[in-house]
């Protein structure tokens, strides 16, 4: 190809993707549809974002997807009236244009693929939710749920609960989630109402509430009603604790940023979701770590059987951990986490049994803390039942990443110059590096990247939804 071939292409891509961008915010500020390409959501999207999305395609089907190819698709649907629901204009390109040469067929494919979309339903009320705390979990479940915010989606942010502070204090917080020093800008405009306590962020008015206990807390009073409460403090992890949360005025319902304990149900999205009943009024959404274990575990386990194996975090440093070295309550975890690695303990293989009970007894882990900020990896030396290679094994969890239920959670990369860093903002639970992956005879050892912040803060938002009763299929309908 010719280097003016090369360039011409590029501009095409470029004036269809610059094209398809007021198509996707129609679709999903008019009618709830939240247009995805292989998992990666196009809302808001530049339109260099929607090229690359295009080009990772690759990735999955081991061929180049272009916006020639999925425009045709997001043009027919603009012309449909659908429910809300999540539609993979990627995954529908890929199987359309395997068997066609041109458009005649598409909107007889759309129609049978999008078949139960075609309800016409409509959007329903939006319902409260409010973060009880803002550290780094809260302010990145607060731009989620402002980047999905609007007519389009069923849940919405109201109200965050922090402990009083001195003058200043509000801005301060504004500043926090206005800019970050890992996942950079707030993409959007963010103002402080001081009068009322507010900050109003991409036109969300947001009420700031200060408060030191939730018994301190009337939520009727902001004009919040039935709310779910998401408590990423940390401070109570059981029933007990976290009951003080639905006993407030306004409050319905309590989600857990943290593994719960006693009979807490601890969730991983994507694999036991469906133990959450109408009636449960207390959910743990586990840990970053299980979060992002488990999912690929289950995809072994139901195809290779797992009959014993250990895992070992390497884990970026978090705050509980001291910047030089101070008292600490834990086993070497008051040594500097930006000087040294600290071997440390984790539940989260045992955790795993709780979202995956067939795991019971059969995983051993431990973890190391290192001086990064953010990007976590697991690395999964297991012992299976049905023997194995390296091509067969990647064969399998790229086919995971691109065509199962666990595909929102298991991402998958085959690239051999992928670092910790490329992986920042990563909305997959976990990433899978084939690359790395060893396999011979009946053992395997897989490298599991995660972003142990924004995957989990994904994962987060997926169980809100599933607690609220919010229900997004995602089509086509044989992809989760």
């Amino acid at each position: 190809m010719s280097p003016e071939k090369h360039l011409l292409d590029w501009q095409v891509s470029q004036t269809i993707a610059e094209s398809m961008s007021p198509l996707i915010g129609q679709l999903y500020r008019q009618q709830g549809v939240e247009i995805i390409l292989f998992g990666k959501t196009l809302i808001n999207a530049t339109t260099i974002d929607i090229i690359k999305a295009h080009r990772i395609a690759r990735r999955y089907t081991g061929e180049f997807l272009s916006p020639v190819q999925t425009m045709p698709i997001l043009q027919q649907l603009t012309q449909m009236t659908l429910s809300p629901c999540r539609i993979d204009i990627g995954q529908l390109a890929h199987q359309f244009w395997q068997h066609h040469d041109d458009e005649h067929g598409l909107n007889d494919y759309l129609l049978t693929a999008l078949h139960s979309a075609l309800t016409g339903e409509k959007l329903a009320a939006p319902k409260d939710v409010v973060l009880y705390g803002f550290g780094r979990i809260g302010r990145l479940l607060t731009r989620l749920l402002i980047e999905k915010s609007g007519p389009g989606y069923p849940l919405r942010l109201r109200a965050i609960v922090v402990r009083g502070g001195k003058k200043g204090d509000l801005e301060k917080r504004a500043s926090l989630l206005r800019r970050d020093s890992v996942h950079g800008q707030f993409n959007g405009s963010i103002v402080v109402d001081e009068e009322r306590k507010a900050i109003i962020a991409n036109g969300n008015y947001i009420q700031i509430i200060y408060a030191n206990k939730p018994e301190e807390i009337d939520y009727t009073d902001y004009g919040i009603h039935e709310a779910l409460i998401v408590d990423n403090t940390g401070v109570w992890r059981d029933s007990e604790g976290l009951s003080q949360h639905v006993a407030c005025n306004g409050a319905s319902k309590v989600l857990l940023t943290a593994p719960g304990k006693g009979d807490i149900k601890n969730i991983v999205f994507g694999v036991n979701q469906a133990i959450i009943q109408p009636e449960d009024t207390i959910i743990s959404a586990a840990s970053c770590t299980t979060n992002a274990i488990t999912p690929v575990l289950k995809a072994i386990n139901d195809k290779f059987g797992v009959i014993s194996g250990h895992i070992e975090t390497v884990h970026s440093f978090t705050n509980d951990q001291n910047l030089i070295d101070n008292f600490h309550s834990g086993e070497r975890r008051g040594r500097s986490a930006s000087l040294n690695m600290v071997l440390t303990s984790t539940g989260a293989a045992k955790a795993v049994a709780k979202a995956l009970p067939e795991l019971a007894g059969k995983l051993t882990g431990n973890a190391i803390r290192v001086p990064t900020p953010n990007v976590s990896m697991a690395v999964a030396n297991l012992n299976l039942e049905k023997g194995t290679d390296k091509e067969e094994l990647n064969t399998y969890l790229r086919e995971m990443a691109l065509n199962s239920p666990l595909s929102a959670q298991i991402d998958y990369t085959d690239s051999t110059e992928i670092v910790s860093s490329d992986l920042v903002g990563s909305r997959h639970a976990g990433v899978v590096d084939g690359a790395a992956t060893i396999a011979q005879d009946n053992r395997c050892v897989l490298y599991i990247w995660y972003d142990n912040e924004f995957g989990y803060s994904g994962q987060v938002v997926h169980c809100m939804e599933q607690m609220m009763g919010v229900r997004y299929n995602t089509y086509p309908a044989t992809f989760a």
